[in-house]
């Protein structure tokens, strides 16, 4: 929601988030990036080019269209259903083993689901 770290709260619905944030699990560094793509129609996120110049395996999100889950996972990206409300909260879930993979079946209907 806003550039607040990882103390960062995750916004509900990926598409429209006002910036994503990256994490490394390697050198344990965040950055958040303003979301240039933040106002669209539904159904014309795309996802792919906003993680471009980013090294992404996986998305943590609250809610994420089907199209948009099925271009991520196009590129070899998986998506996972947060769990928590902070990018810390996320980042330790996963490391954790505790999230789920997001299929395309639990894709949003329109912006705002989360």
């Amino acid at each position: 929601m806003n550039d607040d770290g990882m103390g960062s709260k995750v916004y509900a619905h990926f598409g429209s988030a006002p910036f994503f944030g990256f994490y490394d699990t390697e050198t344990e560094k965040f950055e958040a990036v303003d979301n240039s793509n933040q106002h669209h129609e539904h159904g014309t996120c795309n996802p792919i080019g906003q993680l471009e110049g980013h090294n992404v395996d996986i998305v943590i999100t609250g809610g994420m269209g089907r199209g948009a889950i099925m271009k991520l996972n196009t590129g070899g990206i998986k998506v996972f259903m947060l769990d928590g409300e902070t990018v810390k909260d996320a980042v330790q879930n996963i490391i954790d083993g505790r999230l789920t993979e997001m299929t395309p079946g639990q894709a949003c209907a329109g912006h705002g689901c989360h």
